[in-house]
């Protein structure tokens, strides 16, 4: 390997532990509990001592040598895994397979990235919208199917802007469409998310995401939370019933090894569903008076019998009345799913 790939390597492996530094410092205990989910902080720190062995080897021209035969690994190994440490000829059987299915899903992904569509439910309201902050994102939501025929809905956040953190959004997004199908569940399909991210040198700090799978004959509603800003049930008939559904496990990426639960709601006629990404509650952050959480759940108890459709248009007209059409400093995506009879 050139000498030249281990000093990107390090560089790569040293902004990602920087931004991992920074937001352990910047960060506020609510935020940290949301992107946490039910892990301690201390699971980070394991994964910034794997981060920092890494950048070791990387800085002694060692990253990615083979424990074997002391050659290194592909150099595709090592951007998709900067812990590789055994080439492919010296692989147990088991690590062979695992890593040809690994290959297989990378050629599936190549062929996913499809436009999604927002899906027909007799008897219930979809409506989504998302807008990047600049001509590319990182939010991202879809609609697939698991393999029981249940509905997927699906929002995602990379922490970052810009063209980096869209094309790790399309990467997340064909990997979801492939493997959403494939699991049995949305914890499944976040455990199996953070095992092919966790370790990607492209991941510059980490993803937060909510899988939840719908089954539209009865309501029923699982979901698993990485980390993600808690969507929110609005129950009809009640202006105080309106339930978030708080993080399961730790955003993708974040830490070592991360383990999902998944929970179960129940959605009656005239019930409903909101997925956001921060774009909405940070609006304004830039003039230090934040949207928030509050004021959120404050317009979705006024507006909780609106349409689908329209409670999106009131809520994106409220958020821009209150930073006074201030361009949007991040990239904003909702998502209502709303029962009907």
């Amino acid at each position: 390997m050139e000498t030249g790939n281990f000093t990107a390597f390090s560089q790569a492996l040293k902004r990602r532990k920087n931004a991992l530094l920074h937001w352990i410092t910047a960060a506020t205990p609510e935020e940290k509990a949301t992107r946490l989910g039910p892990a301690p902080l201390t699971a980070v720190g394991h994964h910034l001592d794997i981060l920092d062995t890494a950048i070791a080897r990387a800085d002694e021209g060692e990253l990615g040598r083979c424990t074997v035969c002391h050659e290194f690994v592909e150099q595709h190994w090592i951007e998709t895994d900067y812990t590789s440490s055994v080439c492919l000829e010296h692989l147990t059987g088991k690590e062979r397979s695992r890593l040809e299915a690994e290959l297989e899903l990378s050629q599936k992904v190549q062929k996913a990235l499809l436009p999604h569509a927002v899906p027909e439910l007799p008897g219930w309201e979809v409506a989504a919208f998302s807008r990047p902050a600049s001509i590319v994102g990182g939010d991202y939501f879809d609609f697939a199917r698991f393999g029981n025929g249940h509905h997927a809905l699906i929002i995602a956040d990379v922490m970052g802007k810009g063209m980096p953190a869209s094309m790790l959004m399309a990467s997340l997004q064909a990997s979801l469409r492939i493997l959403t199908p494939e699991s049995d569940s949305p914890s499944d399909v976040l455990a199996r998310i953070n095992a092919a991210f966790c370790h990607n040198i492209n991941l510059t700090k980490f993803v937060t995401l909510v899988v939840a799978e719908l089954d539209p004959d009865t309501g029923t509603l699982r979901y698993a939370n990485a980390g993600h800003n808690p969507p929110f049930i609005l129950r009809k008939g009640s202006h105080t019933s309106i339930e978030p559904l708080m993080p399961t496990g730790a955003a993708i990426g974040l830490m070592e090894g991360a383990t999902f639960e998944t929970k179960t709601v129940h959605l009656g006629v005239d019930d409903a569903i909101v997925m956001y990404t921060d774009g909405i509650t940070e609006a304004g952050a830039h003039q230090e008076r934040m949207f928030g959480e509050e004021r959120l759940m404050e317009f979705l108890a006024l507006n909780r019998t609106t349409t689908a459709q329209t409670l999106i248009k009131d809520l994106l007209a409220a958020v821009r009345t209150y930073t006074q059409d201030a361009p949007p400093a991040d990239d904003t995506t909702v998502i209502v799913v709303r029962r009907r009879g």
